[in-house]
C-alpha cells in the first residue's frame, strides 16, 4: 500500500511538472507572439486581396488552403531552421532579425510610395492572371499568397525565437510550435471573418426579420470598404514601427546602442510630468520615432528591393 501511495505521489509530481511546463510554454508563446504584431497585422491585411474575383462560396476554402500552406511552412521548414539557428549559430539571429526588419520597412515604405502614386505595389495578386479557368486561377493565387506568407512567417518565427528566454531545445520547439499554430489561427481566423463580413451584412440587410437587424446589416456592408482601408493603414504603420524597432534593438545588441539610447532618452523626457499617462506617452513617442526611422530606411531600400531583391526572389520562387 505504501508503495502504491509513493507511486501516486510521483505521478502527481510529474503531472504538476508537466502542467507547469505547459504554462511556461503558453506564457512564452504569448509573449513571443506579441512581439510579431506588425507582421501579423500585415499578413491579415494583405491576404483578403487574394479572394477578389472569386464567388463567395470559394472564399473560405481559399482561406483554408492558404492557412494550411502557412502552418506547413512554419512547422516543417521554419521551426527546424529556427532551432538549428538557436543551437548552432545564435549569433545569426540578430542579423536575420535586421534583414527581416529591413524587409518590413521596405514593404511599408513601398505601400506608402504606391499610395502616393510612385511605383507599383507588390503585395497583392496579379490581375493579369485573369485568363484561363477558375480552378487554375485559384491555384495560382493560393500559391502566390503562400509565397508571400512564407516571408512574413519567417519574420514572425525569427522574432518569436529571439523573444524566447534561453532554455532547452524541447521547450523552444514547443514554444515555437505553439506560436506557429496560434498565430496562424489568429491571422486566418481574422481573414475569414473579414472576407465573409460583407456577405453576412448583406444577408442581414436582405433577410433580417427586424428593422434593426436590417439596419445593422446595411451598416456592415457600407463599413467594410472603409474598414479594409483602415486595416491596410494600421498594417503599414505597424510594419514601419516594428521594422524600425527590430533594427534599432538589434543594433544595440550588436554594440551600436547610440540610436536606441537617444530614442529612449527623448521618450523619457517627453513623458515627464504625465502622471498616469507617463508609460503610454513614452511608448507612443518611442513607437513614433521607430516608425519614422523605419519609413526613412524603407524609402532608401525601395530601389534595392525593386531592382535587385524582387527579380532574384521571382527567379528563386516563380509563380
Amino acid at each position: 500500500m505504501s508503495g502504491l501511495m509513493a507511486l501516486l505521489d510521483d505521478v502527481a509530481g510529474i503531472a504538476k511538472l508537466a502542467a507547469a511546463s505547459v504554462d511556461d510554454v503558453a506564457g512564452q508563446a504569448a509573449k513571443a507572439g506579441s512581439k510579431a504584431a506588425g507582421a501579423m497585422i500585415d499578413d491579415a491585411a494583405v491576404t483578403p486581396k487574394y479572394m477578389q474575383g472569386f464567388a463567395p462560396a470559394r472564399e473560405l476554402p481559399i482561406v483554408m488552403k492558404i492557412a494550411r500552406g502557412s502552418i506547413f511552412n512554419k512547422l516543417v521548414f521554419l521551426l527546424p531552421a529556427g532551432l538549428l539557428l538557436s543551437s548552432f549559430a545564435p549569433w545569426l539571429i540578430a542579423p536575420l532579425l535586421m534583414l527581416g526588419g529591413a524587409y518590413l520597412c521596405f514593404e511599408g515604405a513601398e505601400k506608402i510610395a504606391h499610395a502616393l502614386g510612385a511605383g507599383k505595389g507588390h503585395g497583392g495578386p496579379d490581375s493579369s492572371h485573369a485568363e484561363g479557368d477558375v480552378a487554375h486561377l485559384e491555384e495560382a493565387k493560393v500559391a502566390g499568397a503562400i509565397k508571400t506568407d512564407f516571408i512574413l512567417s519567417a519574420e514572425i518565427m525569427t522574432i518569436a525565437l529571439a523573444a524566447i528566454p534561453e532554455s532547452n531545445i524541447w521547450m523552444e520547439a514547443a514554444t515555437l510550435a505553439m506560436v506557429a499554430v496560434g498565430i496562424t489561427v489568429a491571422v486566418y481566423g481574422s481573414v475569414a471573418l473579414i472576407v465573409k463580413a460583407d456577405d453576412v451584412g448583406l444577408f442581414m440587410a436582405e433577410r433580417g426579420r427586424f428593422g434593426l437587424t436590417r439596419a445593422v446589416g446595411r451598416g456592415i456592408v457600407h463599413a467594410m470598404p472603409g474598414f479594409l482601408k483602415l486595416l491596410m493603414i494600421v498594417g503599414t504603420a505597424a510594419m514601419l514601427w516594428v521594422g524600425g524597432s527590430i533594427i534599432l534593438h538589434a543594433l544595440a545588441e550588436m554594440g551600436f546602442a547610440a540610436p536606441y539610447s537617444w530614442i529612449h532618452d527623448v521618450a523619457v523626457k517627453a513623458a515627464e510630468g504625465m502622471g498616469d499617462w507617463q508609460g503610454a506617452v513614452e511608448w507612443a513617442v518611442t513607437a513614433g520615432i521607430d516608425g519614422v526611422f523605419g519609413l526613412a530606411l524603407g524609402m532608401l531600400l525601395i530601389p534595392v528591393g525593386v531592382k535587385v531583391i524582387k527579380p532574384i526572389w521571382t527567379r528563386v520562387m516563380p509563380g
